[in-house]
């Protein structure tokens, strides 16, 4: 499915902004209409409406061209409420998840901030307004040459990288005020704690490949006192980080966890397995078609995001189909914006760099019926697939969408 492509066409929302000199020099230069049109509404519909508040943080979202630091082939892609790769197996982050990282480690004027995961100099690019100095380390030499090259470019003066193993932190700058981390390592690098400053903060992705959360964390008494946030899905760290993990996701057997949501929500209120919640509700009740609980998608402003996700790895050298299915109950479901704007269930199929292969999406015949099944049958999965997102949601759509059941059915390849 062609998701908000179309964002480039849409009307510009108003976000009151606070413009540092940096970012200032930056949007003197002339930029193209259709990208400026794009960022006010990535930031007003996957970033306001999403829950960040903080208005300095904002006014960096608004002000930072979020096109300037992806591959040329993928810049209409760039204000999607999505994740979108860089190249060398990595992504930016989807730009509400940049946003609401820098929120949650309250960024300060006077802050020196350790960055571990350059990527594409997005994340470094936000905090530069908000705060003293941003170091930077990347482990694919690669990637961070190119983002030196564009933080350069666009005068992010108090930005500093370097290429090197993000594991074992930047240790001559040290100590830092705040460290977050970009990747997900299965446990925090303890170089990355003694370099934090008593009192510090410090937010990272960690767990398992595809099921993972999202920690802040301040050091007392030298030691990290922990805050789960939210479910999120980040790419792996590598180095060091990856050799020490001890669970490692099977491609060849793909599954959808807690496909009936059956397992409740955890302590934070989100259904467990699934991330990047918005606009749900867990449901329990007789009239789920599978087991007692279901998930409910309530929207009433056209365009506003209502979702739920999920990854799974999937090797389509081994893997050669899957069935997909769902249970769905529409109830006075009007399209958003666009046509495309309809509740959907869908699998996006990548490969090892997180390029889009593929879509398969289970779309309703009607917008107000009763609990229905919608599936597909033998969705080839392309060879070069090593990794999957299952969306479930509005989409834009406004009304309420009920879903139970996502199920995935695998035919695996004879040897």
């Amino acid at each position: 499915m062609n998701q908000r492509i179309h964002l480039f066409c849409s009307v510009v929302f108003i976000v009151t902004a606070i413009c540092s000199s940096t970012l200032e020099a930056q949007t003197r230069s002339k930029e193209d209409p259709k990208f400026t049109r794009a960022r006010h509404y990535m930031v007003e519909t996957a970033v306001r409406q999403a829950g960040v508040t903080d208005e300095r943080v904002l006014s960096s979202m608004l002000q930072t061209r979020r096109h300037e630091f992806v591959l040329r082939r993928d810049q209409f892609r760039a204000y999607l409420d999505a994740g979108v790769p860089i190249g060398s197996a990595q992504t930016i982050s989807s730009p509400f998840i940049v946003a609401y990282m820098t929120q949650m480690l309250d960024p300060q004027p006077t802050d020196r901030v350790l960055e571990i995961g350059t990527g594409s100099g997005y994340q470094a690019a936000i905090l530069s307004p908000l705060v003293k100095e941003v170091y930077s380390i990347e482990i694919v030499e690669a990637l961070g040459k190119r983002a030196a090259k564009v933080l350069k470019k666009l005068k992010y003066e108090n930005v500093f990288t370097k290429i090197g193993d993000g594991y074992k932190g930047w240790e001559e700058h040290a100590p830092f005020d705040k460290v977050i981390v970009t990747c997900s390592p299965e446990d925090v690098p303890q170089p990355l704690v003694d370099q934090l400053r008593e009192g510090g903060l410090l937010i990272v992705p960690m767990g398992q490949r595809h099921q993972q959360t999202l920690y802040l964390m301040i050091k007392k008494d030298g030691k990290l006192v922990t805050e789960a946030l939210r479910p999120t899905l980040f790419v792996p760290m590598t180095g060091a980080a990856e050799d020490a993990r001890k669970v490692k996701p099977d491609p060849t057997d793909p599954q959808i966890l807690n496909f009936d949501f059956e397992e409740g929500l955890d302590e934070k209120g989100f259904v467990k397995g699934w991330y990047y919640q918005r606009r749900l509700e867990l449901i329990a009740g007789d009239e789920a078609p599978s087991g007692e609980h279901y998930v409910k998608f309530s929207n009433d402003v056209p365009g506003q995001h209502a979702h739920v996700m999920q990854g799974f790895a999937i090797d389509g050298r081994s893997v050669s189909a899957v069935d997909f299915e769902a249970h769905l109950k529409l109830e006075n479901v009007k399209r958003g914006i666009y046509n495309e704007d309809i509740p959907v269930a869908m699998i996006s199929f990548y490969d090892e760099d997180r390029r889009h292969l593929k879509d398969a999406v289970l779309d309703p015949l009607s917008f107000n019926k009763d609990w229905h099944k919608l599936e597909m049958k033998s969705i080839r999965v392309p060879i070069a697939t090593k990794d999957a997102i299952v969306r479930i949601g509005m989409f834009g759509a406004t009304g309420t969408a009920k879903f139970d059941a996502v199920k995935l059915t695998v035919s695996k390849k004879s040897n």
